[in-house]
């Protein structure tokens, strides 16, 4: 999708002889390269922005954010060291195995406030927004018709829950457009992606579906079955991701009224879920059961503790394992990737 991020830095606005630095910031960060190889995809095509008009460039400034318990040590870790400023900015570039920007974690959610007023010139944010706030509280309700009896996620779920997962997807994601319209610059730009869905019924969840709401649903239910854990136990643990559809996400836009839609659209995408032996069915199933541990691992964890978790992970495994050629037919991602800019009315 770089092309596409690429697309959205040409739509910021550049001045000559600018004297404060060029701000990105990074939300939803984790703790891994990938962050910092956007960083640096985003800070080098805008001084190449500058180069080609002959400017001398601006000092650049990095921001990695996460929720307080994102791991900043391990990511800091990662940071190559900072290029020696005090030459050219076209010097600490062309230094080798260094970086040529200032670098700063900020800790919160991204549903609030996390930067002054005006002072970010791009917002990155990818693989993020799909993950909620929180379950929404009428799917733990007992009392509820949104309580999701039986089932650990949204997919394949009643009407009421589905309405319960939109209502709170949209409801963060208007927080969140909320924060960034009071922070951005009135020339920056942003770049979002997050989980997709093709289906207009939101109790398909597409590959989201496919990853927590068939092998992993029974895995918990064997655990049920076999006496591990209560029924109570599982209907008290739900997954808070939601892959929303272009409408979902559109509507909510278009109500903030702040920011125009530059680009919006519904892209496949991911890596296969086995690279080297497709044909071997056992690297399938564990190739599932680490990619739901990896997403879900530390949710499971506290809720049920290590040793339960464990023999959840393997149960998930061994089902995908007997699933090996329908999960690889059957597996596929879909991302929404938004591109959006002030509205005129906003800029003037």
């Amino acid at each position: 999708m770089l092309h596409l991020l690429r697309e959205t830095l040409d739509r910021v606005e550049v001045v000559e002889g600018r004297e404060v630095a060029f701000v990105v910031a990074d939300l939803g960060c984790s703790c891994g390269s990938n962050s910092i190889n956007v960083v640096d995809v985003m800070i080098k095509h805008m001084m190449k922005r500058y180069e080609a008009l002959g400017w001398q460039p601006p000092e650049f400034s990095a921001f990695f954010s996460d929720l307080p318990s994102n791991d900043f040590n391990t990511l800091f870790q990662l940071l190559p060291p900072l290029a020696n400023y005090g030459v050219s900015m076209e010097e600490c570039l062309a230094a080798n195995n260094h970086r040529s920007y200032f670098a700063a974690g900020v800790p919160g959610s991204f549903y609030r406030r996390l930067f002054p007023a005006r002072s970010v010139d791009v917002f990155h944010s990818a693989f993020s927004l799909h993950w909620l706030s929180q379950v929404p509280e009428s799917v733990e309700d007992k009392r509820s018709s949104a309580y999701n009896k039986g089932r650990v996620f949204i997919h394949g779920a009643g009407e009421s829950t589905a309405n319960a997962y939109k209502k709170q997807f949209q409801t963060d994601l208007a927080g969140f457009l909320r924060a960034r319209s009071v922070e951005m610059k009135r020339e920056g730009s942003m770049f979002l992606v997050c989980l997709a869905r093709t289906s207009v019924d939101p109790t398909d969840q597409g590959g989201a579906g496919l990853l927590f709401g068939t092998h992993f649903q029974d895995a918990w239910d064997d655990l049920v079955q076999e006496g591990l854990i209560s029924q109570e136990k599982r209907d008290d643990f739900n997954i808070p991701v939601y892959a929303a559809s272009l409408q979902d996400f559109k509507e909510v836009v278009e109500a903030n009224g702040s920011f125009a839609i530059d680009k919006l659209e519904v892209f496949k995408g991911g890596s296969p879920l086995v690279v080297n032996q497709p044909d071997d069915a056992s690297e399938v199933g564990r190739a599932l059961a680490n990619s739901c541990r990896t997403v879900s691992g530390v949710l499971v964890d506290a809720h049920i503790g290590d040793k339960l978790s464990e023999e959840l992970f393997l149960r998930v495994e061994r089902r995908a394992t007997s699933h090996a050629k329908e999960l690889l037919e059957q597996l596929q991602f879909f991302h929404i990737v938004a591109s959006l800019s002030f509205a005129q009315m906003i800029r003037d």
